[in-house]
């Protein structure tokens, strides 16, 4: 396997250039990080950021449950709970 075919394979399966896949994958990454903020916060004073990180939570699966070939069907039981 080539070195650029590590980088470029993965991208590809999800239909995106090397490039595009890292900068979506910042982005997700930077939602993370905001999702975990807000709950850190809400442990702590539980009055504010209420559904925050579960409504991040939330965009970030629906952004990408149909992405490529790494789509998973979620089970049924799931579905509720977000």
């Amino acid at each position: 396997m080539s070195v650029a075919r590590i980088f470029t394979s993965h991208p590809a399966k999800v239909g995106e250039t090397y490039l595009s896949h890292m900068a979506f994958a910042a982005w997700f990454s930077s939602r993370l990080l905001l999702a975990a903020g807000a709950a850190l916060v809400h442990a702590f004073l539980p009055f504010l950021f209420e559904t925050t990180a579960s409504r991040i939570v939330r965009e970030l699966y629906e952004r990408t449950h149909n992405r490529g070939t790494h789509a998973t069907k979620e089970p049924a039981a799931l579905m509720d709970r977000a």
